[in-house]
Parts: C-alpha cells; sequence; structure tokens
C-alpha cells in the first residue's frame, strides 16, 4: 500500500475531531467542571461523556498532523517546511494570543472592568493568566503542534533515510500485530509519565511549564508520523479494526468503573490514592486504544472523496481558532436567558457554528491579510487561467 494520495480518512476525521471541539467546549459551560464562564446551573450528565472525550480528542488530532507531517514533507524540504510551519502556526498564533483570545478573558473578569477598551489594556501588561490577561487559552495546540513539528523532524527525516531501514523493520514487524500495536504505545507513554509528573503534577496543567502533558501528547505526533510512514503498519491498522474495537470497549468499561468510583457511584475495594492512578493509568491506555481505533475504523469507512471536502478542511484550522471565543462570548449571553440546559446548550452550539462560519466565508476567506493571519494557504490563480493569460499575450504580440 502506498500513501502517496491524499488521504479523505484523514480529512474527515479531523473535520469530525474539531466538530467534537465545538460541542466539547460549549459542554464546559453546563458541567461542573471550572472554566471561564458558567451558566448558573451546572450538571454532572454533562460530565460523564465529556471526560471521555477529553481523554481522545486532542491525541486524535495530533495523530493526524503527526501523518499529515509525512504528507507535507514530500513536496518540500526541511527549510521550506520549517517557514511553512512558522507563517501557518506561529503568526496565528500571535494575532489569536492579542485579537481572539483577550475577549475570552474579559467576560470571564467583565464585572471588573468599565468596557473592553479598558480591559485591553491590561494584555499589553504582559502577565500571564490566571493573574493577567496575556494567554493562549485553547491556542496552546498550535504552539505546541509547531514546537511538535520541529522536534519530531529530524525524527522524520530519519525515517525516511537509509540509516532507518533495520530500525523500520524491526518495529514494523512487532506494530503490524494487534497486541503490540495496543499495548507498545501506551506502555512507553506511561513511563514518561511516570518519570516526569512527580516534577510536573496534574495543578501545572496552565500548559506552560508542563513537561509531562507536553510529552504525552507528542508521543501521539510521533505515533502518526510512524504509523503513516510505514504502509505496513498503516495497513495493519484497518485491518485488525475489530480486534482494536474489542480492546477499546474493554478499556472503556474500565475506564467509566474507575471514574464511577471517583465520583462515588461505585465502590471498589482500593484506596483512593489507588483508584487515582489506576484511573490515569487507565486512562492514558484508553486514549490510544481509542484513537487507533478511530482511525482503523476511519480506514475502512471514510476514505472517500466528497465534492466539498476540501471546502471543508481549508475553513477548520479558522473555525479552530475562533470557536471558543465565539462560546465564551455568545455563551455568556445565552446563559443567562430563562431556557433549560439543553435549550442553551444547543443555541449556543448552532449560534457558534453559524457565526465561525459567516466570519470564515465573508471576512476570513475572501482576503489576502486575513487569510495570513488565520494560517490559510494564499490564494492561488487557476493553472488554466494562467495558459489562457500568456496565450493572450503572445497573441497580442503577434497582431504587434
Amino acid at each position: 500500500m502506498q500513501n502517496t494520495d491524499r488521504r479523505h480518512d484523514l480529512d474527515w476525521l479531523r473535520l469530525i475531531a474539531i466538530l467534537i471541539l465545538l460541542f466539547f467546549h460549549t459542554g464546559m459551560l453546563f458541567n461542573p467542571w471550572t472554566w471561564h464562564i458558567k451558566n448558573a446551573e451546572t450538571s454532572w450528565s454533562y460530565a460523564y461523556w465529556m471526560v471521555w472525550l477529553h481523554y481522545w480528542r486532542m491525541p486524535l488530532l495530533l495523530f493526524i498532523s503527526g501523518a499529515g507531517t509525512v504528507l507535507a514533507l514530500r513536496k518540500r524540504t526541511p527549510t521550506q517546511y520549517a517557514g511553512e510551519r512558522f507563517r501557518r502556526l506561529i503568526v496565528p498564533l500571535i494575532f489569536g494570543m492579542f485579537v481572539v483570545v483577550p475577549p475570552q478573558i474579559y467576560y470571564e473578569h467583565i464585572g471588573q472592568y468599565r468596557g473592553y477598551a479598558d480591559f485591553y489594556k491590561t494584555v499589553f501588561e504582559f502577565v500571564p493568566y490566571p493573574k493577567g490577561s496575556f494567554s493562549w487559552h485553547h491556542l496552546w495546540f498550535i504552539a505546541y503542534l509547531f514546537f511538535y513539528s520541529l522536534i519530531g523532524l529530524p525524527f522524520l527525516m530519519f525515517l525516511k533515510s537509509s540509516r532507518s531501514a533495520a530500525f523500520k523493520s524491526t518495529i514494523a514487524s512487532a506494530m503490524s500485530r494487534p497486541y503490540p500495536m495496543l499495548f507498545i504505545p501506551p506502555m512507553i507513554m506511561l513511563v514518561t509519565q511516570v518519570l516526569l509528573r512527580p516534577y510536573f503534577p496534574e495543578e501545572t496543567h496552565a500548559l506552560i511549564n508542563d513537561w509531562a502533558f507536553f510529552t504525552l501528547y507528542f508521543m501521539f505526533f510521533l505515533a502518526g508520523i510512524f504509523c503513516y510512514s510505514e504502509p505496513g503498519i498503516w495497513e495493519a491498522i484497518g485491518k485488525n479494526r475489530r480486534a482494536l474495537s474489542t480492546a477499546s470497549l474493554i478499556a472503556l468499561f474500565v475506564f467509566y468503573a474507575l471514574y464511577g468510583h471517583l465520583r462515588q457511584v461505585i465502590a471498589l475495594p482500593w484506596t483512593k490514592q489507588q483508584v487515582e492512578t489506576a484511573f490515569d493509568a487507565a486512562a492514558i491506555t484508553g486514549s490510544w486504544f481509542w484513537v487507533i481505533t478511530i482511525v482503523a475504523w476511519g480506514q475502512h469507512l471514510l476514505n472517500r472523496p466528497h465534492p466539498w471536502l476540501k471546502h471543508f478542511n481549508e475553513g477548520l484550522y479558522p473555525f479552530y481558532i475562533l470557536h471558543q471565543t465565539v462560546i465564551i462570548v455568545v455563551g455568556y449571553y445565552i446563559c443567562q436567558l430563562p431556557l433549560t440546559m439543553f435549550a442553551k446548550f444547543s443555541a449556543v452550539s448552532l449560534s457558534t457554528l453559524v457565526v465561525c462560519i459567516l466570519a470564515y466565508l465573508f471576512l476570513i476567506r475572501p482576503f489576502a491579510l486575513t487569510r495570513i493571519l488565520f494560517g490559510m494557504k494564499p490564494r492561488t490563480r487557476p493553472k488554466a487561467m494562467g495558459v489562457q493569460l500568456r496565450v493572450a499575450d503572445e497573441k497580442q504580440d503577434v497582431a504587434k
């Protein structure tokens, strides 16, 4: 199997993952977890489905991003690739930190300021959130992806060289079978967390100094690179989808049993510390199981083109950059309405979707500057049009 053509399944999975982010971040308004703004009434019914999504939604995006790195580097030199990553990741990140993210912080502390202009001055004090108003909030993913892309570049260049033949053969031979495919990656992930979490406990999840979190997600990015680089492994993932599904269901059962104990819904004969440790291990292991199973079924069901798929994927990056800010701004007002939680959830989700699509179609996509600021590729004139223009020029020269 040659991975030379565009993978439509990865495009579809990217679209699905971004839409899940829309519903996940909308749900943050209504579950009991701490977030920037909250509805007056919250419910654990939101937390029970969101806690599962929490452990595989971003790992799936990072796995897909790793696979996309393989595709991107086939058409670029390493220097061109690094420059393209800077333009498409760092430029939107800087723009987002000064334009897109600040409204989120303003609405979180809206009662402390006379208006947005009064608040916005505090951004330039450069005091990191939560003590100040300077943050990347949900754009952490863009910052991490930039560093992952650069750190992972030598690994990818090694895989492309003849020096990696023995290494690739050994790993591919093992990872093409269901049990190693399932258990080798999470074992490596667990080792990194055992080594790093004592120095970076979960309280550090401000995503600034948390090297345990950074390393865990980097593993998913590297896995995407390696699995997509090796056709044998990629094909084996799809072929073993039923075995992967069985393992994922078992992991899901264990995950919710442990989570139920932590929520005091289920009683297990262990201490709280033992259950918390077991839950962390089950969550990390399950993250890999669920990601690889989704990728496997994506290969089987979604590797099909669609006339609109290219347009959907072009707009996903601007949508990601905008969505959380729109959720918070729209949600602030909708949560004050006398509606049920489900009605508010539906209204915020639909309003955010509509606002982001309209902003993309009319404010971002048509203009060269906004395309750059939101990390989109520059517009290119169709080749056929270029040929027509050259022919017209030649005819004019002949006429002269």
